[in-house]
């Protein structure tokens, strides 16, 4: 499926193109209720006098904050607490290891995933997203004897642009079950890369610059 560069599907922009590195969180159906978010927005853009490109900067970091401090918290279901469904992840996560994507990093928390990913080939982000999402959503229905939507419909992507905020991607994936307080070290959680002693062979010479 070819890449769609910068498109939408109604509610997060998206940046899909060949060989770029993405940082994509994706989460449960009921770990981020939309009215929550929807709430922030409103709150957020009435404190702001003018909508200014600084502005809109901090009300998209403000927003990212809220959200990822709501999402750790661990609401909703939580299924992917169970390590059986987190295991179901994870395994597709590295059994598509090179063959449309290069897997740099990736924690599985109990209600959301994080990942890295430098994109190859012709696979589109989407379609990508939509292979993990679907796959996941049968296994784990099927060990859970449950029915229904298993994951939120949409997506957060970044694209990574140069080598500091790759780094920074990293640091945050990797610090984000101990910051949980899921565990103490990174390394002492099982469903990620620092779990798994993941040493990923991605060279970020050819695909990112370093900043200017």
């Amino acid at each position: 499926m070819a890449h769609k560069g910068i498109h939408t599907r109604g509610f997060l922009p998206h940046w899909d193109f060949e060989n770029s590195v993405q940082a994509i969180t994706f989460r449960l159906a009921d770990s981020l209720p939309m009215k929550v978010v929807e709430s922030w927005r409103k709150e957020l853009q009435v404190n702001a006098q003018a909508l200014t490109t600084e502005i809109s900067r901090h009300i998209q970091a403000e927003l990212h904050k809220r959200i990822s401090q709501y999402e750790d918290a661990g609401h909703g279901e939580c299924i992917l607490s169970l390590p059986a469904a987190a295991a179901i992840v994870q395994n597709l996560f590295i059994v598509g290891h090179y063959k449309s994507y290069k897997l740099i990093d990736w924690c599985i928390m109990p209600n959301h995933v994080h990942l890295l990913v430098r994109l190859i080939d012709q696979t589109s982000l989407g379609s990508l997203i939509q292979k993990w999402k679907g796959s996941s959503s049968h296994q784990i229905n099927i060990l859970l004897k449950r029915t229904g939507p298993l994951w939120m419909r949409d997506y957060h992507d970044r694209y990574i642009r140069d080598i500091e905020h790759l780094h920074n991607a990293i640091a945050y994936i990797r610090n984000n079950p101990a910051k949980a307080g899921l565990c103490k070290k990174p390394a002492e959680w099982t469903y990620s890369a620092a779990g798994q002693n993941w040493i990923s062979d991605f060279s970020p010479d050819s695909h990112i610059s370093d900043s200017d």
